[in-house]
Order: C-alpha cells, then sequence, then structure tokens
C-alpha cells in the first residue's frame, strides 16, 4: 500500500468535484470505462495525482498553462523526483 497524507483527502474529493475541462474528457471518454481501474485524484505520499492506475503504477498528470510558471516549475521538479 502506497503511504499517503491523511491531511489532503478532502482536498482531493473537492478537486474530483470540480475536474477541469480536460480531466473531465479523459475520464469520461477514455478512463472510466477503462478494462483496468484508474483513480481520479489520487492522494500518494504528500502529493494529489490527477490519475492513478494501481496494477500498472502509472500516474497520469494533465498539466495546464499554470505549470508553465516559475514557482510551479519547481515544485514540479521536486514532485516528479520523489
Amino acid at each position: 500500500m502506497l503511504k499517503y497524507n491523511k491531511d489532503l483527502i478532502a482536498y482531493a474529493k473537492e478537486l474530483r468535484k470540480n475536474m477541469t475541462p480536460w480531466e473531465i474528457k479523459l475520464w469520461n471518454v477514455f478512463l472510466r470505462n477503462y478494462p483496468i481501474r484508474f483513480q481520479r485524484q489520487k492522494v500518494i505520499d504528500n502529493y494529489i495525482v490527477d490519475f492513478y492506475c494501481a496494477k500498472a503504477r502509472l500516474v497520469i498528470e494533465l498539466d495546464g498553462g499554470g505549470h508553465y510558471e516559475k514557482a510551479q516549475m519547481q515544485y514540479d521538479a521536486r514532485r516528479t523526483k520523489a
């Protein structure tokens, strides 16, 4: 089982209710009915990933324009190394 920060669970639930248009499209068109189970807005360690497949140990992140700002790019680099 992956470790996770329980303090992020409420925020992850909120993100599930307010997915971006691109997350909604990927979920409804492809991942929702994919034969291997995916989870939305999954808490892993101190992060919330957009989609996670435990069987494949695969994380899918859909990054918007905000990820091109300097502070966000630094945060993303730390997240990628984790």
